[in-house]
């Protein structure tokens, strides 16, 4: 055997040594990387991937809000009505529609986090008078607002989709700086959109238009509107009185725009002239609407507010503290003593009798209570003895406080009868008992005003052929001279029927061309008599 130089074996053991140790050093490489890298990731905080998309949930909400609120409004026209059409997140879902100034309703209509909002801004009047008059049209006027509504259900869904996927991305854009994330928002504000709607479209229900929730002046329905599902079955005989109905409505919105000899300014006092509410709960959101939206200073109620005038029904008046104006009061034929005494312990309320006078809202009034006390309607002989009675009664007050110098500006009483007994006293005398409304002149000058049945006679509303309406009126005074200006009378159709009007009134004087009406002689004893107003 051959002996290797020790020369050749240096430089072997020199060659195989780093091949023999390489995968011992690449075992000890990887587990120092293996140890750097577990300390690393041990310093490092943990991710939390719901915290990301709790954010991006947020974000996405909120832009899509946003983006709604700024170019999510759609303007449409449905038949004789100019309406904006938008949607609104929600938790409940349904379809709101507000009809100012009457109020609102509700309808059920589905089940989803967007709600669509109906806001009927305007009547036009064109387009109301062109179906007045040709009634023809009515017959293809259902087709039409069904077109009209579906044109503007699919304009807002465009442009709802428009809004929230710009609205969403934007903010993602400002909030996290990264195009990706951003597209990601608007992305996802598409598909929570698109899946409301489709939940919206499974959960619709037709049927939700039988059963609304009113609010404001509307909640007396369906005595102001009618009966929904009478409307739906009876169609036919509705849509003959579609025509008298557009006309009111139009009315109620254009009163004034239509009447511009006179304009209320803010300095005008406007009194509220109620009467023979008749123990109608409803008769207390009604006036309680027509104070917010004619800003009513006072409310003169001519009396027969009760029914029978009993203890027990004492509470029916607790209302009137909330009613957001000044409440002066006369007794009627329907109110007892106990009525009276009860009003009197009421804030708020201003009692009127015996011609005591009471300074109201810049106005100066005095009223007697009516003699009689008659709930079970009946006529007792000397009744209308009494009345005139307490009219002169009345009257002797009123010249007392026009000879100390503080003359009276309304007086109030419930019967006519007692009210014509202060002609030439007083510029103004309201009264109600009738359940109509009157307006006169009487011979020495002075206007009686007479109101209807503001509870549209109460329970008795059933018991003749055709219901009575719910009236009520509004007096504008001058606040310098306090004479009555104009006034607007307000007459909601009674049970069951659809009527909702408000007309304007003159005096002669006020209208236009107008020449100053004479001074009438009063009676002897009487002293001066006002002018006609």
């Amino acid at each position: 055997m051959a002996r290797v130089p020790a020369a050749v074996l240096h430089v072997l053991a020199e060659v195989m040594n780093p091949i023999r140790n390489a995968p011992r050093a690449l075992i000890h490489r990887h587990r120092h990387r293996t140890r750097r890298t577990s300390t690393a990731v041990g310093l490092a905080p943990r991710s939390r991937p719901w915290t990301r998309a709790v954010g991006l949930v947020a974000v996405v909400l909120l832009g899509a809000w946003l983006g709604l609120l700024v170019v999510g409004d759609v303007r449409v026209p449905v038949g004789p009505m100019d309406t904006t059409m938008t949607l609104r997140p929600s938790v409940s879902g349904g379809t709101k529609i507000n009809v100012s100034p009457l109020g609102a309703l509700q309808l059920d209509s589905h089940v989803a986090p967007v709600r669509l909002d109906v806001n009927v801004d305007q009547l036009d009047p064109d387009r109301a008078a062109a179906l007045v008059d040709h009634p023809e049209r009515l017959s293809g006027l259902q087709d039409e607002v069904a077109q009209d509504i579906e044109r503007g259900t699919l304009d807002l869904a465009v442009r709802s989709c428009v809004a929230v996927v710009t609205g969403a991305t934007a903010l993602g854009l400002a909030v996290y700086r990264r195009p990706r994330r951003a597209l990601a928002a608007g992305g996802l504000a598409l598909t929570l959109l698109v899946a409301s709607g489709g939940t919206a479209y499974a959960t619709w229900n037709p049927d939700s238009v039988l059963e609304p929730k009113f609010s404001g002046l509307l909640s007396s329905a369906p005595s102001l509107v009618g009966d929904a599902r009478s409307i739906v079955t009876e169609f036919d005989v509705y849509q003959k009185e579609l025509a008298r109905l557009v006309t009111n409505v139009t009315k109620l919105y254009d009163a004034t725009s239509t009447l511009p000899t006179y304009q209320p300014d803010p300095t005008t006092i406007r009194v509220l002239h109620v009467s023979d509410i008749h123990l109608n709960p409803a008769s207390w959101k009604i006036i309680a609407s027509l104070v917010e939206q004619y800003q009513v200073n006072v409310i003169v109620d001519s009396g027969d507010t009760m029914d029978h005038g009993t203890a027990a029904e004492n509470g029916f008046l607790d209302p009137i503290e909330d009613l957001g104006a000044p409440y002066v009061w006369v007794r009627g034929n329907h109110d007892s003593r106990v009525t009276q005494k009860y009003l009197q312990g009421l804030k708020n309320v201003h009692v009127l009798d015996d011609g005591r006078a009471k300074t109201v809202a810049g106005l100066r009034f005095a009223g007697i209570g009516d003699p009689q006390y008659t709930p079970d309607r009946s006529k007792p002989d000397g009744a209308e003895a009494s009345q005139e009675l307490a009219g002169a009664r009345l009257a002797s007050a009123l010249r007392d406080q026009r000879t100390a110098g503080t003359p009276v500006d309304i007086a109030v009483a419930h019967e006519p009868s007692a009210a014509r007994e202060v002609d030439g006293e007083v510029p103004l005398v309201l009264a109600g008992h009738l359940h109509r409304e009157d307006m006169e002149v009487m011979e020495y000058g002075t206007r009686l005003r007479v109101e209807g049945s503001t509870g549209g006679s109460g329970l008795r509303a059933v018991e003749g052929e055709y219901p009575d309406p719910i009236q009520a009126s509004i007096l504008y005074f001058d606040r310098d001279s306090r004479r009555l200006q104009a006034w607007d009378e307000i007459e909601l159709g009674g049970l069951g029927l659809t009527t909702a009007e408000v007309s304007r009134h003159l005096p002669k004087e006020n209208q236009p061309g107008a020449t100053p009406s004479p001074t009438v002689e009063p009676p002897s004893g009487a002293g001066p008599a006002p002018s006609p107003r």
